[in-house]
C-alpha cells in the first residue's frame, strides 16, 4: 500500500530494506525516548521486517517505510497499529532519522496517515503515545490537532503522555 504526498512516498517495507531499518532502529537519538531492543545486526533487522510484514499481511498494522520521491531509502517509517476490537480506534506510531528532523518530513508523512486512518479505514479516533520529554513529538502532535489526554497513563510506560485525535 502505497501513499504518496508532495515530496515523499510512504511505502511497504521488504527484505530490501534491511539496511535502512538497522539504521533507523538501532540510531541512539531515535531510539533516545523509546523503549525497546534495537537491531544490532542485518539479522535483526530482517526478523523485525519479516515480523512486520505478517503483521500487515493479518491486517494487524499498517505500516509505511518514508522515503524521498526520488530516492529509494528509507529515512523513518510511520505506522497504525493496535487496532481496538471494533477498529475504530488505533494508534500512530513514527519514527524518522536526526538528520531529516525539523523539515516537516514527519508533519507531511502523518498528515496523508491520519487522512488514510480517517478516510481509508473509517476510525473515529487515532491515539499517540509519546515521552514527556521528548519535544518534538510533543509539537508534532499538537500542531497536527492531537489534544493531551490529562491524567491518561500508558500502562508500563510512566514516562509516557497520551495523545488524541478525533475525526
Amino acid at each position: 500500500m502505497k501513499i504518496e504526498t508532495e515530496r515523499l512516498v510512504l511505502k511497504s517495507i521488504d527484505e530490501s530494506h534491511v539496511e535502512d531499518i538497522l539504521k533507523i532502529r538501532s540510531n541512539e537519538v531515535v531510539n533516545q525516548f523509546v523503549k525497546r531492543i534495537s537491531p544490532k545486526t542485518n539479522y535483526d533487522a530482517l526478523d523485525f521486517i519479516l515480523t512486520i510484514k505478517k503483521r500487515v499481511e493479518n491486517k494487524e498494522t499498517f505500516y509505511w517505510g518514508i522515503s524521498f520521491k526520488n530516492q529509494q531509502n528509507l529515512i523513518g517509517t510511520i505506522c497504525l497499529y493496535r487496532f481496538s476490537e471494533d477498529r475504530k480506534e488505533a494508534e500512530v506510531g513514527y519514527e524518522l532519522l536526526p538528520d531529516y528532523h525539523r523539515k516537516g518530513i514527519m508533519s507531511e508523512a502523518l498528515k496523508a496517515v491520519l487522512n488514510f486512518g480517517f478516510n481509508e479505514l473509517y476510525l473515529n479516533e487515532i491515539l499517540a503515545f509519546t515521552n514527556k520529554f521528548n519535544e518534538n513529538s510533543k509539537s508534532l502532535l499538537l500542531k497536527n490537532d492531537f489534544t493531551l489526554e490529562e491524567g491518561r497513563v500508558d500502562e508500563g510506560f510512566p514516562e509516557n503522555l497520551v495523545y488524541k485525535l478525533r475525526k
